[in-house]
């Protein structure tokens, strides 16, 4: 053969034996004269075939989509189980958020907003430490529906790796079967962020619910359970649902449909998410009971919420104040949790555009802001508390004379027919001298709804939260000190305006109850907030002034009338 190949000629079936040959032989000597190649470790291999993405990668380099399955065919691109040896914390620092997770679960510790003080003068958390103390479900724990993971992922141990930037988190957890990720990713200046999720079992998804219990926003304020509740926008119907603690007592209350938003909200906060593409939504109401603080006997009932529902979901979420300009730049329906009120809403946020005006252009104090702004309605209703006091004031020259009919006819029954000659001549009085009987009650017929509005935007304009004024610490909830002076000061300038006010009755008995509404009054607003105390003392002054102003230079002249001659059906 080597004879042929010299004198080349071998066949072609001969000259592929060879070739074949020689590759063997050559093969053979590579195994003991090249170096050995280490083969990849599968994280590796798995991290290198992943491509490059913008999106915050996974939280370990096992990590693969949520979705893939794999199959006995595919066992090399199995990923090897990923769970933490230990528990961990990590925390996310923004210009606005300070947020703390836990990596079992992939959960919510605690949500702090920088630019708040809670009652107490501490970083406010939207977190209740009290339900976290009982041992309440972290925020962010999962809730399944129809089927559940044999693990329970609230208790297992994620990776967790924060994102390059610093400013997001994501979770991963397989044991080999059920495979779970979690992810926040937050923004710098903003109280808009994103977060994400993906449960599977199998590689066939799993649908589930994030959940958020035991209250939410300022805890430290009385009865911070009452301001809480669980809400959402449902576009379809064009209506926003706010639901209490009370309506998930016995069990959850279930909506689901397509939401522009839901979440939970306190009266100054909100903590919300937002659907992409308006996709289908399910949102539960749920409540606990829980001492309304700590170490506290006293329980109440705390709202709830669990929302999303897909296996597969991501969502753009607002967590932050209820600040109307930043709510409509978010969304123009998230405004709509700015509760105006329902009979007076139309005045009450025309009022508070006016004090934030004010104060934004001249004063930079809503104290000051709310003694303007109450001269200056006070001096807008001018006219019609003129035509009032100078009413009260004929009523009351006008007091002789009605006494004097009355004495004429004071034996005479209810159903006499003589009594409609009493009323006719006292109605007759009225007109000669263009007397209102029931003009003196204007001023306070005005002042409601206006005290209604104040009540409205100091409960609801986070503007005002937190607000101070000399002395005052908070205008939007009642004075500290031991005595409190604004209402202890309304009572007196009460007593004076009450004494300074002409009468419409001459009956001793009547004025002295009249002289008790200051007292009643003072009970009323002791426990108001300082604002709404302020902007009543400051119309008490105001009226004061124009009062004494109309008696010196308005007096009101009056004139008599005939009194109608007694008929022979007259009593002698």
């Amino acid at each position: 053969m080597w004879q042929r190949l010299q004198k080349g000629e071998l066949s072609m079936e001969q000259r592929l034996l060879l070739a074949f040959l020689l590759m063997g032989i050559v093969l053979m000597v590579s195994q003991y004269l090249l170096p050995k190649r280490v083969p990849p470790k599968p994280a590796e291999k798995q991290q290198a075939a992943q491509p490059k993405s913008d999106s915050p990668q996974p939280a370990t380099p096992v990590a693969a989509p949520a979705a893939q399955k794999a199959t006995a065919t595919e066992e090399e691109d199995t990923p090897e189980p990923a769970v933490a040896k230990t528990a961990e914390e990590f925390t996310i620092d923004t210009n606005l958020y300070t947020v703390r997770f836990s990596n079992q679960g992939a959960t919510v510790k605690s949500w702090v907003l920088k630019k708040y003080k809670d009652s107490l003068g501490k970083p406010l958390d939207l977190v209740n430490p009290v339900a976290l103390a009982k041992g309440l479900p972290l925020p962010f724990s999962y809730q399944f529906k129809d089927q559940t993971p044999p693990a329970d992922l609230n208790k297992q141990l994620f990776v967790g790796k924060k994102t390059e930037d610093g400013l997001g988190i994501d979770f991963y957890y397989f044991d080999g079967k059920v495979r779970a990720t979690k992810s926040f990713q937050f923004e710098k200046a903003t109280y808009l962020s994103k977060v994400s999720s993906e449960v599977s079992m199998s590689g066939v998804v799993i649908p589930h619910l994030f959940v958020w219990r035991g209250g939410f926003g300022d805890s430290t304020v009385q009865k911070a359970y009452a301001a809480q509740h669980s809400t959402y926008y449902d576009s379809t119907a064009s209506k926003l649902v706010v639901a209490d603690s009370k309506e998930g007592k016995d069990a959850p209350v279930i909506a689901a449909g397509k939401f522009t938003f839901a979440g939970l909200e306190d009266a100054y906060f909100a903590a919300v998410i937002l659907p992409q593409a308006m996709g289908t939504v399910e949102i539960q109401t749920t409540s606990n009971t829980l001492p309304v603080e700590m170490n506290s006997t006293d329980n109440e009932w705390h709202v709830g919420a669990m929302f999303g529902g897909a296996g597969k979901q991501a969502y753009e979420m607002y967590v932050g104040p209820k600040d109307v300009d930043i709510l409509r730049s978010v969304n123009p329906k998230l405004e709509l949790m700015v509760d105006w009120g329902k009979w007076f809403g139309f005045l009450a946020k025309p009022l508070f555009m006016a004090l934030n005006w004010v104060n934004d252009r001249y004063t930079h104090n809503f104290g000051w802001t709310i003694i303007l702004v109450t001269v200056a309605i006070n001096f807008l209703l001018l006219p019609l508390k003129f035509t009032s006091m100078k009413s009260m004031q004929k009523m009351q020259a006008l007091q002789p004379q009605i006494s004097a009919i009355n004495e004429k006819y004071k034996n005479i029954g209810l159903k006499d027919p003589r009594k409609a000659e009493q009323n006719q001549e006292v109605m007759d009085l009225y007109k000669k001298n263009g007397a209102n009987p029931v003009g003196g009650c204007m001023p306070m017929v005005l002042q409601i709804p206006f005290f209604a509005a104040f009540y409205t935007v100091l409960s609801v304009a986070i503007e005002l939260r937190g607000a101070s004024w000399l002395w005052v610490s908070d205008l939007s909830q009642p004075e500290t000190l031991a005595i409190r002076v604004l209402p202890v000061t309304m009572v007196g300038t009460q007593f004076i305006m009450q004494k300074m006010t002409p009468s419409a009755s001459v009956d001793p008995s009547q004025q002295r109850m009249m002289m008790l509404m200051p007292l009643m009054f003072g009970f009323m607003f002791y426990y108001s907030s300082a604002g709404l105390v302020l902007y009543w003392l400051t119309g008490n002054v105001v009226g004061i002034i124009q009062q004494a102003f109309f008696n010196k230079f308005l007096p009101v002249k009056v004139t008599g009338i005939k009194t109608v001659a007694k008929n022979k059906n007259s009593r002698k």
